[in-house]
């Protein structure tokens, strides 16, 4: 009877794969750090952790929170890609050549983000 173990709900956050899709369009960015006055949310839901999916009482306590390593530890872990059901499949060996598709689809994209990011700042240089 000891040896089954629960997990706890009371302090369970959002998962990094949902986190991940919030942060991924402007629109859902602006809806949660934007919400409407809850009563039953800490601080009237007004101090919101995209990141953490937390609530805070106030805005020092967020200022707070910000700066410690849990939420820069979890800033890191969102930087990474979360894994797919594709990856899952190509994993197990089934879907294997869209897998690839993907991966090269991504690289191309990030390589292309890269290299936007290094012509604003030599434009920023040169001014």
């Amino acid at each position: 009877m000891g040896s089954i173990r629960r997990s706890k709900t009371k302090r369970r956050t959002r998962d990094l794969d949902q986190v991940h899709e919030d942060l991924s369009s402007e629109a859902s960015i602006q809806k949660l750090s934007n919400q409407p006055l809850d009563e039953t949310k800490p601080g009237l839901g007004q101090y919101y952790c995209i990141e953490c999916a937390k609530y805070f009482e106030t805005d020092f306590a967020k200022t707070v929170h910000r700066r410690g390593k849990n939420h820069k530890r979890r800033v890191r872990m969102l930087k990474e890609q979360p894994y797919s059901q594709a990856e899952a499949d190509a994993a197990s060996g089934l879907g294997v050549e869209k897998y690839m598709k993907f991966v090269e689809t991504y690289e191309q994209a990030k390589n292309k983000e890269e290299k936007e990011k290094q012509i604003k700042e030599n434009e920023m240089v040169i001014e």
